[in-house]
């Protein structure tokens, strides 16, 4: 029994040793080498840059009071269409104290006034009839009345203004009325019922009524990088794509870039604005998110081959181009002369033709 068991244990060894020197040999024995085939093919590169921006209206306009006071009426609200002259607000005037007083003070003053004039009118008149004093001293007299009345007039006007901030004589022309001065869609109204505002003056801008625009005239407004500026010029066409709709693009112009560039991030930025064309049935809001495609270079019909499989040497180009695929694999080495490049693809001058097959990557090939 013993016997057996070590002829058994003898034949193993044997086994495993010659499946070992098998294996190694097998490993030691160098491996086929496969390349994938790539063919050029006939084709239309474009170069392209993208800038990063948003659309944004080419006109905003901040509606602002032309008196201060307290909101008293709002009459429309962010999101709908206004034409020019309609009305958006209704200030209340709360007249500072010193002003009324003053604007009284001249009411009472011209009164006063008016009833000089009137007796001296009278006077004189009465003087004329009898002969006492010559027409030319009524006529005077008379000019001092209307004068008085006129005067008594812009008066009582300026107390109205100042306590109102309307006129009685002028109520359709009211600064009291805050209207809109151009035809486009509201914005924003960022004031409420109740609120203080104050009209523009040398120290301050002014409170902001309302926030229209003419929304038929878009515009992309981004930034590009200073290594692209330079190929870049107005009148470019820009394809511009929305974040909000992604499965639309839209054709733009390029028509402004700013001759200074403004760091960002430790790069130098310069802005860009292009006009948009928009269909009437797509509607798209003041401030989407928006990319701009811009083309710098095109090639129409061209030899093209992946750039991948392009040995770059120096200044010069190399392609490998089977020759023989029965005995495996067989490559040349060619140089080619090379034109623009879209990043994937790449034009190919001079050097292959359509038909012929080009080495590609390398492709893992099993035991």
């Amino acid at each position: 029994m013993k016997k057996y068991i070590k002829i058994f244990i003898g034949i193993l060894i044997a086994v495993i040793f010659i499946w070992t020197f098998v294996f190694l040999y097998q490993k030691s024995q160098p491996k086929e080498t496969k390349y994938e085939i790539v063919k050029a093919e006939i084709s239309c590169l474009e170069r392209t840059t993208l800038a990063t921006g948003k659309i944004e209206p080419r006109d905003e306009i901040d509606i602002k009071p032309q008196i201060s006071g307290i909101i008293s009426e709002i009459y429309k609200e962010a999101g709908q269409s206004i034409k020019e002259g309609d009305i958006i607000a209704k200030v209340k005037v709360i007249p500072e104290l010193g002003q009324l007083n003053s604007a009284e003070s001249r009411v009472r003053l011209a009164e006063m006034e008016l009833k000089q004039s009137q007796l001296n009118e009278e006077r004189s008149k009465n003087l004329l009839e009898k002969k006492f004093i010559s027409q030319e001293e009524y006529e005077n007299d008379a000019l001092k009345l209307k004068q008085a009345q006129e005067e008594l007039q812009v008066a009582k006007d300026q107390l109205e203004i100042v306590r109102d901030g309307i006129t009685k004589s002028s109520a359709s022309m009211s600064s009291t009325l805050i209207r809109s001065t151009i035809t486009g869609l509201i914005l924003d109204v960022p004031v409420k019922i109740g609120n203080s505002v104050i009209q523009a003056n040398t120290m301050n801008d002014g409170t902001t009524i309302a926030t229209i625009a003419d929304m038929n005239d878009l515009i992309f407004r981004g930034n590009i990088d200073e290594t692209e500026v330079g190929r870049i010029h107005e009148g470019m066409p820009v394809k511009i794509t929305l974040g909000a709709i992604q499965d639309m693009s839209f054709n733009a112009t390029l028509e402004y870039i700013s001759p200074k560039g403004v760091e960002e991030n430790g790069a130098n930025q310069f802005e860009i604005k292009a006009s948009i064309t928009v269909p009437d049935s797509v509607t798209i809001r003041s401030g989407y998110s928006a990319n701009a495609e811009i083309v710098l270079q095109s090639a129409k019909d061209v030899l093209c081959i992946p750039e991948s499989v392009i040995e770059f040497s120096g200044d010069s180009s190399f392609v490998s181009v089977l020759t023989d695929s029965l005995n495996g694999q067989v490559f040349e080495r060619r140089q080619i002369t090379t034109g623009m490049s879209d990043g994937v693809k790449i034009e190919v001058k001079s050097g292959i033709t359509l038909e012929e097959p080009l080495q590609g990557k390398e492709i893992e090939v099993e035991d």
